[in-house]
This record gives C-alpha cells, sequence and structure tokens, in this order.
C-alpha cells in the first residue's frame, strides 16, 4: 500500500494512445474525455496534456468543458507541456509565442499545476545567460497565471544531467522555476540517485517514473520513445530513485511517463492501468532513503 500522498499523475504520453513524440504529427489519436477517463477509472489523481492536443480539445469542449471534464474525473493537478523554441528569438518566434499564449491561457483557466518544457534536443550552440533570462521570463508568465514552469532535462540535449538543469534555474532564479525529474533522463544520464537526496525540495516541479533495459538500442532518443518499459520491469533503481527524492521531501504528484511500442499498442484503458499498478507497486517498496 503506498501512503495517501503518494497521488499519481499520468503525463500526457501515457494516456496518448498511438502517438510518439518522434512523429511529425505529435496529436493524440484519442478524444480527451477518453483519456481522462481512463486514467480516472485507474487510479490518476493528475493529467498531462501535450500542447498540440490543446487546440482540438478547446475546439471539442471548451475551456470550460476540460475544466469541468478533469473535476468530475477527480484530476487534482493538471500539468500542461511544450512550448517550442522558448528559449530562441529567431525563425520559429511567432510560432513559439503563439503557443505560449495559448497555453499560458489554458494554464489560467484549467487552474494547471505547472507547465513543462524541455531542452534543445539538438544539442546546438547556445548562449546560457541568454537562456537563464528567458527561463526567468517565463517563468514569471507561469506565476502571473498561477502555475510554475519545470524544466525537464535529458541526455542527449545541451542541458543534459540534473546538475545541468538545476544550474539553469539557479541561475534564473525565478521562485517559481524548477526541474523536471525523470528516471529515464537520470539513469541514462549517470546520475547516481543518491545526488536526489540533495535536490532543494523547491526546485523540484515533477517527478516522472519509468524503467527501461540496461542496453540502449540505437540512440538514446530512439531508445526512450520506443523501448520504455513500465516501473518495476526494467533495470533501473527505481526504489533508490524514489526513496532518495522522499528524502529530499518530496511526496507527489508521482507523474507516470510512459513511451514504448508496447504500450501503444494496447488499448488506452489496459495500458493507463498497468502503468498506474507498476508505479504504485515500486513506489510501495520505496521507503525514505
Amino acid at each position: 500500500m503506498t501512503a495517501p500522498t503518494d497521488e499519481l499523475l499520468a503525463t500526457c504520453w501515457t494516456t496518448a494512445g498511438d502517438a510518439a513524440s518522434d512523429r511529425t504529427d505529435l496529436r493524440s489519436p484519442l478524444p480527451l474525455r477518453e483519456r481522462i477517463e481512463a486514467a480516472s477509472a485507474a487510479g490518476f489523481r493528475g493529467f498531462g496534456l501535450l500542447s498540440d492536443d490543446l487546440p482540438a480539445a478547446v475546439a471539442a469542449y471548451g475551456l470550460n468543458g476540460i475544466r469541468a471534464m478533469l473535476a468530475d474525473n477527480g484530476m487534482d493537478d493538471l500539468e500542461l507541456e511544450g512550448i517550442p523554441y522558448w528559449w530562441d528569438d529567431g525563425e520559429h518566434r511567432q510560432e513559439s509565442d503563439r503557443v505560449r499564449h495559448d497555453l499560458l491561457g489554458a494554464a489560467e483557466a484549467l487552474g494547471a499545476r505547472h507547465l513543462k518544457v524541455t531542452p534543445d534536443g539538438d544539442d546546438g550552440p547556445w548562449d546560457r545567460g541568454l537562456w537563464a533570462a528567458r527561463f526567468a521570463e517565463l517563468a514569471a508568465q507561469a506565476e502571473g497565471v498561477g502555475a510554475r514552469l519545470g524544466l525537464e532535462f535529458f541526455p542527449w540535449s545541451n542541458v543534459k544531467t540534473l546538475r545541468d538543469g538545476l544550474q539553469l534555474v539557479e541561475a534564473a532564479g525565478h521562485a517559481a522555476g524548477g526541474v523536471v525529474i525523470d528516471t529515464w533522463h537520470i539513469a541514462r544520464g549517470h546520475t547516481p540517485p543518491s545526488d536526489l537526496a540533495t535536490v532543494p525540495l523547491h526546485r523540484i516541479i515533477g517527478v516522472e517514473l519509468n524503467d527501461a533495459d540496461e542496453q540502449v538500442i540505437g540512440t538514446l532518443f530512439d531508445d526512450t520513445v520506443h523501448r520504455r518499459r513500465y516501473c518495476g520491469e526494467g533495470s533501473f533503481d527505481l526504489t533508490a530513485m524514489i526513496s532518495a527524492l522522499r528524502t529530499a521531501g518530496w511526496n507527489g504528484p508521482w507523474g507516470v511517463e510512459i513511451l514504448s511500442d508496447e504500450h501503444r499498442s494496447q488499448p488506452v484503458a489496459e495500458a493507463v492501468a498497468r502503468a498506474a499498478a507498476s508505479a504504485r507497486s515500486v513506489l510501495g517498496s520505496s521507503p525514505v532513503g
């Protein structure tokens, strides 16, 4: 049995069905209602929505309808994800600003817990001072709509590790900003689980649980999109990671982010139930470190 505070949040890909982050079209083929109801039936009390899925959801239900649907299904926490090129002043800025505007508006209307953004997956040259300023600006905008801002670092990007992510958010210096800690990126980035116990609690915006085989197949990006495992079915020391995070003071919500060909091939209700059950199992066996 897990503690009452160990609530689960289904991140956007966990309920997206046959959708993947390496495709040109990132949108889920499933109606938002089906996704939310599947997550609720599995016991999730938090839900994640990708910015690419927001326009169709608003067109179908309206922001008020989405908020009511989340409430009716017991979703206490909402994560909104994805502002492309949020750091850029160049050719991408117009599209980035449009997505930013829509996501901030949705965050305010829906009472989002936080927004999640990612670094440059192409690992191009970058100005750290500029990135810190842009992150601080976006964190202030998130705070202005009642949310916080989390940066999810990953090992093939320009912000590769936990240390890199914390350095950037500390340089930004905004109280509403922090990091999103994904166990896949901790393990593949060779960060010792014990390091998680030292992360300042006020800088942890979110945590995402998943697992994987010991061997990486293909690129890190290919491996993370196609071959993640359900919690406890891979090689990660999830017990140590969770225990260290508990020591840091984290008590949820615990995001569950499963991306894999296996997960996408199952009916969404079955896939989401398996994701929830496996996460509960590892949480139940992970005391404070």
